[in-house]
């Protein structure tokens, strides 16, 4: 069996067992965190930063989580929120007055974080996703696809400057700053969004899945990324094609694109999304009241997805699955996040496996399951 480092809870022995399993399979690497309460109850690690298998997963090994990203992001927009300082309910206009132009007076921010704005798509080169001015100019030009507020449309590139551009304008910090100094700072979190360059030593870079190189590209189907949406007649154009190249690239980890350009371990994902599992407060840090939790779970949107193709329930910021909020990552990366019970459990990996066959995140929610009902018992 795979050799599992960190600490657990033996109530909780079936997370470090299920990540085990997944290395034995076949993956690199891995981290599995869950937190109860605020606390860590598991915390452990295993296999290889590099596809070679030559570098082993450290504890502070961190990995570009995508989309999960995406939380973070919107913890961001729940914080300005809770303070007074951003109404979810106001035109982003009010904030980024350029923003209005092209018919967009009427998207909202609450639009934005629900994935209903209707600028779904990124359509321009990969490039401009690393210069901040250059994308969000880009996306104040641009028209929406459909009436904002009455469907939804995966945003997963797009997102991020939606609701980063906000946060920098009210803040006069780049959502990146913003994160590190209101949140991650804080907590405390080794999670970040534009990766210093003093951290690229401990990046475990994005293996693509079995029988694909670094120009696998993201799809519609992955949850992530760069959805593949050329065949929506809404769309305005060929969606760009993200590849796996870019991810792993130092562009990217330099970048702030704040929808997929996160690095951080499972350690650090579950330590900040505990807060709004928690009621807003973790280690006696509060960063949200609990009505400011409350908001996030609150219902955007229900119903077909014209990104994802399936149907969902957005909240602000995370999908809604029963009591259950979170999301996930291309590649495999997840983040779930369980109000009644206070606990968060966060799985982060380099193995990319094809999206139709990746479990692997709901796998380790079910074994944190396992310990909880005995934990509770």
């Amino acid at each position: 069996m795979a050799d599992i480092q960190g600490s657990y809870d033996d109530l909780f022995a079936a997370v470090p067992a299920a990540l085990a399993v997944l290395l034995d399979e076949g993956d690199v690497g891995g981290s599995v965190a869950v937190f109860v309460d605020g606390e860590p109850v598991v915390d452990v690690w295993g296999g290889f930063a590099d596809a070679e298998r030559t570098t082993p997963w450290q504890r502070d090994t961190l990995v570009n989580v995508w989309s999960v990203t995406k939380t973070m992001t919107a913890l961001c927009a729940l914080v300005l929120a809770d303070r007074g300082e951003l109404d979810m309910d106001a035109p982003v206009a009010r904030y980024w007055p350029e923003f209005a132009a092209a018919g967009k007076e009427g998207v909202l921010v609450r639009h934005a974080l629900s994935h209903t704005a209707g600028l779904p798509d990124w359509v321009w080169p990969v490039a401009e996703l690393y210069d901040w001015p250059t994308a969000t100019a880009r996306l104040a030009a641009q028209a929406p696809q459909w009436e904002p507020g009455s469907a939804a449309g995966y945003h997963s590139l797009t997102q991020g400057f939606l609701v980063g551009e906000v946060v920098r304008r009210i803040t006069g910090r780049t959502p990146g700053e913003f994160f590190a100094g209101e949140i991650a700072g804080p907590l405390g979190a080794d999670f970040h969004i534009g990766l210093p360059a003093e951290h690229d030593h401990r990046v475990a870079p994005a293996v693509p899945p079995p029988s694909r190189d670094e120009d696998y590209t993201a799809s519609a189907a992955a949850g992530d990324a760069a959805s593949d949406a050329s065949t929506a007649p809404d769309s305005p154009g060929r969606p760009t094609a993200l590849r796996v190249r870019d991810g792993n690239s130092t562009a990217w980890r330099r970048a702030q694109i704040p929808a997929a350009s996160g690095f951080g371990n499972a350690r650090s994902v579950a330590l900040v999304q505990s807060v709004p599992a928690c009621g807003g407060a973790v280690g006696g840090v509060r960063l949200l009241s609990r009505a400011g939790c409350e908001r996030a779970w609150e219902e955007q949107f229900s119903g077909q997805d014209r990104r994802l193709g399936m149907p969902i329930s957005w909240g602000l910021g995370y999908g809604r699955f029963g009591g259950t909020y979170g999301w996930g990552g291309w590649g495999g990366s997840t983040v779930m996040i369980e109000p009644e019970s206070r606990m968060t459990v966060a799985y982060v990996t380099n193995q990319m496996r094809e999206p139709a066959a990746d479990t692997r995140g709901m796998e380790m929610v079910m074994a944190a399951h396992d310990g909880l009902q005995g934990l509770r018992a």
